[in-house]
């Protein structure tokens, strides 16, 4: 088992009209035992930009407070708000710069720029990124996750029909996946705010 598998998990973000949603499952285990069904693994970094870290949960903790520490630096240093293109750059370059050394994650960025045009992003553990037009998945069932994906998304989505897709998306995902699930937290941002709702997943 990898030790990015080591403690489970499956998120996806995708994007719709002047909208984009990202979702991740609740569990936190050791290998196939349960420890907590409330695990955090989607941080705001503000108003308009989120980053989803699926990995080894102690590095997710790390690698979130270093985030937001850099965030708030950003802020007292430019005066503005970080956008996801520049956030997800910085993410890039820290998980780089501890390349022989990694952190154990591969986080995806989810936002809406300036002009409210949503923004994707995924990357390895050493910060390789890449910028899909439609959605992005990580964790331990990528394979399920993509395929309920391609089946389900299409372009042009409103902020309902994208919280539905994501939902049943990630819900069917994570059935096939003994790592994953245990229920799902599901954060849809769009130019008038955020509207967070958890959901209830199979807990077997």
């Amino acid at each position: 088992m990898s030790i990015l598998e080591y403690n489970g998990a499956a998120m996806i973000a995708m994007a719709g009209d002047e909208c984009i949603a990202i979702a991740a499952d609740r569990r936190l285990g050791v290998q196939y035992q349960t420890v907590s069904c409330e695990f955090q693994k989607l941080f705001q970094i503000n108003d308009k930009t989120f980053v989803g870290l699926a990995g080894l949960a102690t590095d997710v903790q790390t690698v979130a407070q270093t985030l937001k520490f850099r965030n708030d630096l950003y802020e007292l240093r430019e005066d503005r708000k970080m956008t996801p293109k520049v956030f997800s750059s910085q993410l890039s370059a820290l998980l780089y710069e501890k390349r022989f050394g990694p952190f154990f994650v591969e986080p995806i960025v989810a936002g809406l720029d300036a002009s409210n045009k949503p923004y994707l992003s995924g990357m390895d553990l050493i910060g390789a990124p890449c910028f899909p037009d439609d959605y992005v998945v990580s964790g331990t069932c990528t394979a399920n996750l993509h395929g309920m994906c391609e089946t389900l998304y299409r372009p042009g989505l409103g902020p309902d029909e994208l919280f539905e897709t994501i939902s049943q998306a990630l819900l069917a995902g994570v059935d096939r996946d003994a790592l994953s699930g245990w229920g799902a937290i599901v954060h849809v941002i769009t130019k008038d705010g955020v509207t967070t709702r958890e959901l209830k997943g199979r807990m077997d």
